[in-house]
């Protein structure tokens, strides 16, 4: 008499689905952007009217040319009063920050998580092929952490 199992088929192995992990899984794509030619009040009053904190400058055919901040328009208020200057004649090219790095879509949101560590950047641009396609925030990849919880933080 031989030894029979009693335990059945088996049945394949689940497949578990991993979280997206790349930086255009978490990028912001609506985007409130700015032109060169708009004024300092322009982009103070778009800033509040939305509650952000800055926003990236684009030509018409949605280049990145810089960012555009709270503290740069900050700066432009305490340089106007300070040398006696008229506020509402400056551009957002007179105060945009140029030579703005950005990220490639494609990035791994934990590799952009040590990007904002080593630039003590609040947000980057998303550009592809030149043109700006999103943005992350220090928020996105905080999002990132958690939907990646309890997975391999190594992938």
């Amino acid at each position: 008499m031989g030894i029979k199992s009693f335990q059945g088929r088996r049945a394949e192995p689940e497949k578990v689905q991993s979280a997206p992990i790349s930086v255009s899984d978490y990028m912001a794509t609506d985007l409130i952007t700015f032109r060169e030619d708009q004024t300092i009040f322009e982009v103070m009053e778009l800033l509040m009217k939305h509650r952000i904190s800055g926003g990236c400058v684009v030509n018409d055919k949605n280049e990145l040319l810089g960012v555009i901040s709270e503290g740069d328009c900050i700066k432009h208020i305490s340089d106007s009063r300070y040398y006696n200057m008229p506020m509402e004649d400056y551009t957002v090219k007179n105060r945009m920050t140029c030579n703005v790095e950005s990220i490639d879509p494609d990035m791994n949101v934990l590799d952009a998580a040590k990007k904002f560590i080593e630039h003590k950047f609040r947000r980057f641009p998303i550009c592809k092929d030149g043109k700006l396609i999103g943005l992350i925030s220090q928020r996105d990849v905080l999002r990132a952490a958690i939907n990646l919880k309890g997975q391999n933080w190594h992938i």
